[in-house]
C-alpha cells in the first residue's frame, strides 16, 4: 500500500509539474480554458485513484459493509470523473458519454451518473457560431439565411444545432461544430492516454486503454462533417427500401467539414413515451422497425450507425401519409465490418439465439475472447450464463437477472477489461451500440421481444447465404443456397405469424377456451 501510495504522489507531482512546463513554453491565449485541462485530468485522477486506495484499509473485503461502501466510492469517483468532463468539454464529454452508455460493461454507479452529460454539451455563443460560419462559408449568416435562430435546437459535445430558413422558403437544420474543439481534441487524448496508463500502471487489473484508442481512430472522423454527410447518403441508399426510415437530405453547397447543413427534422426522441402516446404512435412497431434497421446495417451490410443513443434517433407521424418515420441523426461514426467478423458474428448470434453452445463458444473463440467466451457471451447480450445455455429467445428477460448482470458487471470487472482489450477494435463500437439500443428498448419496456430475435434470425440467414453463394462454383449450387435460404425464411414468417396469432385476441380467446376444455 505504502509502495502504491509513493507511486501516486510521484505520478501527481510529475502531472502538474508537466502541466505548468505546457503552460509556460506555450504562447496561447491564458484564458483559453483548455489550458488547464493537463492539470485538471491530472489532479482527478489522482484524487479518484487516491480514494480507491485509502478507502478499504479499515474494511473486511466480500463484507456487506465493504459492498456498501465500495458503492460509495464509485458514486463519489463517477461524479468527480462527470465534473471533469464538465469542465473540460469538448472531447471529455464524448467519452464520458461513450462511457456512460456502457450499461453492462461498468458498475452503475458510473453509468447513471455519466448518463446526464448528454443533457450537460456545451454551448457556443451566437458570435462563436458566427465567426465559424463566416470563416468557413465565407459570407455573413444574414446573407446565407433568411432566417437563424440564435437559440440551438440541441447542444451536443462536439456542435449545436440551430433551425433557419433559405431564402428559397426551405427549413433547414445548421450544424455547426464548436470553435475551440478541432484545435482541443488531439491533445485532450493525448491527456487522456497519459493518464489512462498510469491508472493501470497503479491498478494493473484494470485497463481501459482500448477507449482511449478507439477515441483517438474516431474523433477526427466525428471531426469532419463532409464525412457525415457522405454516410448520411450512402445510409439512405442502402436501407431505402424501408419505408418508415427518413434521412434528412444534405444541402452540399451550405457544409464544410465544420458545418452540415441539411434537411430540418421534426419529431420526439425514441426513448419519449409520453410523445408516443400524444401522437398516438405504436411503441412496439417503432422498437421492432428500429431492430429491422440495426439487423440489417451490421448483419447484411457491416456499415453500422454507432451512436443510436435518444438524441439521434427521432419518431415522427407524417401529417399527410399519417405514417410513423424514424428520423436517424449524426451520421459522423460508422463501423465498417470486415467481412469475415460478420459471418462469424452473424453465426453467433444464431448460436446465441438458438442455445447452441458449441457454435457459441466456437464463434466467440474466432472472435478473439478466447477462454473468456462464456463472459463475452453474457456481455453481448447483457444476459445471464444460464439463459444463454437455454437460449435467449426462450428466456424472457427479468428484473431478477438485470441485478445479477449488474453486480456481475463490478464483480469482473478486471476480466471484462481484459476481454475488451483482447476482441477486435471493430467490436467495440458494436457493444457500445447493442448497449444503446438495449437502453431504448428498456425505456419503451420492449427489450428482448420475440419479433426483435426473428429479425436478428432473418438478417443473419440472408448474411450467411450471401456469403456461401459468392464462395459457390457452380449454378446448381448457388440455387441450393437461395432455396435454402428462401426455405428458412419461410420457417421464420411462419413463426412470427403463430407469434401474432397467439398474442391476437383471436389467440386468448382460443388459449382461454383450450384450458376450460382441460
Amino acid at each position: 500500500m505504502a509502495r502504491r501510495l509513493v507511486r501516486i504522489s510521484s505520478l501527481a507531482t510529475v502531472a502538474f509539474g508537466a502541466s505548468g512546463f505546457f503552460l509556460y513554453n506555450t504562447r496561447v491565449d491564458l484564458n483559453d480554458l483548455s489550458l488547464v485541462r493537463f492539470g485538471r485530468a491530472a489532479a482527478t485522477t489522482a484524487v479518484i485513484s487516491y480514494d480507491y486506495l485509502t478507502a478499504f484499509k479499515e474494511v473486511e473485503h466480500g463484507t456487506e459493509e465493504y459492498w456498501a461502501l465500495k458503492s460509495k466510492v464509485h458514486r463519489r469517483s463517477a461524479e468527480r470523473l462527470r465534473d471533469l468532463c464538465c469542465a473540460n468539454r469538448g472531447t471529455f464529454i464524448k467519452v464520458g458519454q461513450h462511457l456512460g452508455a456502457l450499461d453492462y460493461l461498468l458498475p452503475e454507479e458510473y453509468t447513471s451518473t455519466l448518463k446526464v452529460l448528454h443533457s450537460r454539451a456545451p454551448q457556443s455563443s451566437m458570435e462563436e457560431i458566427q465567426q465559424v460560419i463566416r470563416e468557413d462559408l465565407g459570407k455573413e449568416v444574414s446573407e446565407l439565411f433568411a432566417s437563424f435562430e440564435e437559440r440551438p435546437q440541441g447542444a451536443a459535445s462536439l456542435a449545436q444545432v440551430h433551425r433557419a430558413v433559405l431564402h428559397d422558403g426551405r427549413t433547414v437544420a445548421v450544424k455547426v461544430q464548436h470553435p475551440k474543439v478541432q484545435r482541443q481534441s488531439s491533445r485532450d487524448i493525448m491527456v487522456m492516454e497519459v493518464l489512462v496508463r498510469a491508472v493501470h500502471w497503479l491498478f494493473p487489473d484494470f485497463s481501459f486503454v482500448w477507449l482511449v484508442e478507439e477515441a483517438k481512430k474516431n474523433m477526427p472522423l466525428e471531426l469532419d462533417f463532409l464525412n457525415e454527410g457522405r454516410n448520411a447518403e450512402r445510409v439512405a441508399a442502402m436501407l431505402g427500401h424501408f419505408p418508415f426510415l427518413k434521412i434528412p437530405k444534405i444541402h452540399w453547397d451550405l457544409s464544410t467539414k465544420r458545418i452540415l447543413t441539411m434537411e430540418f427534422a421534426e419529431g420526439g426522441q425514441v426513448n419519449d413515451r409520453d410523445y408516443m402516446e400524444k401522437h398516438s404512435i405504436n411503441v412496439n412497431k417503432i422498437s421492432e422497425n428500429l431492430g429491422k434497421l440495426y439487423s440489417e446495417m451490421i448483419f447484411v451490410h457491416g456499415f453500422v450507425h454507432c451512436d443510436p443513443h435518444p438524441g439521434n434517433v427521432l419518431v415522427h407521424k407524417c401529417p399527410q401519409t399519417k405514417q410513423t418515420e424514424i428520423v436517424l441523426l449524426d451520421h459522423g461514426l460508422y463501423q465498417v465490418l470486415e467481412p469475415d467478423f460478420r459471418l462469424n458474428y452473424c453465426r453467433l448470434w444464431q448460436s446465441l439465439i438458438n442455445g447452441d453452445m458449441s457454435g457459441v463458444e466456437r464463434y466467440s473463440r474466432r472472435l478473439g475472447a478466447g477462454d473468456l467466451f462464456p463472459l463475452f457471451a453474457c456481455v453481448l447480450t447483457a444476459r445471464s450464463w444460464t439463459s444463454v445455455n437455454a437460449g435467449i429467445s426462450s428466456v424472457p428477460v427479468t428484473a431478477s437477472e438485470d441485478v445479477e448482470i449488474r453486480t456481475n458487471a463490478s464483480l469482473y470487472l478486471p476480466q471484462i477489461s481484459d476481454l475488451l482489450n483482447r476482441v477486435p477494435r471493430q467490436m467495440l463500437l458494436l457493444l457500445k451500440t447493442n448497449d444503446l439500443l438495449r437502453g431504448i428498448e428498456t425505456t419503451l419496456q420492449t427489450r428482448a421481444s420475440s419479433s426483435s430475435f426473428i429479425n436478428v434470425s432473418r438478417c443473419c440467414v440472408r448474411a450467411v447465404a450471401r456469403h456461401k453463394r459468392s464462395k459457390a462454383r457452380s449454378r446448381r449450387r448457388r440455387l441450393q443456397i437461395t432455396l435454402d435460404e428462401s426455405l428458412s425464411l419461410c420457417r421464420l414468417s411462419v413463426y412470427e405469424l403463430l407469434l401474432w396469432v397467439k398474442s391476437s385476441t383471436l389467440g386468448l380467446w382460443l388459449t382461454a377456451l383450450l384450458r376450460l376444455l382441460q
